[in-house]
């Protein structure tokens, strides 16, 4: 016979010791706007996918393609500023 028993880790899977730190909420609230950028782009995609993509779709996922590139470098400079200690 089987004994059947809780699963201990399922059971404390959000323990508060499992939060995520301040740090970790930091990184996560300044990658925000990529996510937003990358969330806009997939939507203008998914447009495209159940239709003939006219001029004004192909127009909206070219910006939002463009908008997630200037996102991503504007967190790359901020991260170059940040391991060089600053602008010179």
């Amino acid at each position: 016979m089987e004994h059947i028993v809780t699963v201990q880790d399922a059971v404390t899977a959000f323990a508060p010791w499992m939060e995520p730190t301040e740090a970790e909420l930091d990184v996560i609230e300044q990658e925000a706007p990529l996510v937003a950028a990358e969330l806009d782009l997939l939507d203008a995609q998914i447009i495209t996918l159940d239709r003939i993509p006219n001029e004004l779709d192909a127009r909206r996922v070219r910006r939002a393609h463009r908008k997630v590139l200037a996102v991503r470098t504007e967190l790359a400079n901020k991260a170059a500023v940040t391991e060089t200690g600053g602008a010179a």
